[in-house]
């Protein structure tokens, strides 16, 4: 959840990138972080092992405008995609404000993406938050693919039981749709806190 710091006047949000395993989490982070000027995110830390890129997350703290006098920060976290980190995916989804899942384009994956799809859902119950009340963005990743899912197929899969999510197409690698996604799923969360908060005015 949101952290407030009325002393350093500064809104920190948590956003969490998640999805199907080597969907391509870890290149929308990595292309945020070599995009951005030094002045405004952090060190991107990335924790690797030889079956995964994220053992466990990676973090980079993002600030944005100011809100009617308050900086707010993004703290960037992936989750592991592989099915043997569930303890750590559940962790760190713990107390997120917004959500980035990331599908994958290529059709031999179709099965895993609804595999992450299904796990998100049971992973915020057990944290015992309900996906409606989360922002949640959707990106279609790997768009470059020559023999990439049809949006309406992806969508069929993802957005049937919830039309409302907003959709982003991407390619994390060149960096298509990336700061979209962030942008998308930034205003959304903001957007939230302004409906909780009413003593931080909206100005986006």
């Amino acid at each position: 959840m949101a952290i407030l710091n009325d002393e350093s006047r500064e809104i920190t949000f948590k956003l969490v990138y998640t999805g199907t395993p080597m969907a391509g989490k870890t290149s929308n982070l990595a292309w945020i972080h070599q995009r951005l000027d030094n002045s405004a995110r952090s060190d991107l830390i990335t924790l690797a092992t030889m079956s995964d890129r994220t053992l466990f997350f990676d973090f980079l703290a993002v600030e944005s405008v100011l809100i009617n006098g308050y900086r707010s920060r993004f703290q960037l976290y992936t989750v592991p995609g592989q099915a043997n980190y569930n303890a750590t995916r559940q962790i760190v989804l713990r107390g997120a404000d917004g959500l980035v899942f990331v599908a994958d384009s290529d059709p031999r994956r179709a099965p895993d993406n609804l595999a992450a799809w299904h796990a998100l859902h049971q992973h915020l119950a057990a944290n015992r938050t309900h996906p409606d009340s989360l922002p949640i963005v959707l990106q279609y990743n790997k768009r470059d693919l020559p023999n990439a899912l049809p949006r309406e197929v992806m969508d069929q899969s993802f957005r049937s039981s919830a039309p409302h999510l907003t959709v982003c197409e991407a390619s994390a690698t060149s960096g298509t749709g990336v700061f979209n996604t962030l942008n998308s799923l930034a205003r959304l969360v903001v957007s939230r806190f302004h409906s909780l908060h009413a003593r931080v005015p909206a100005s986006l």
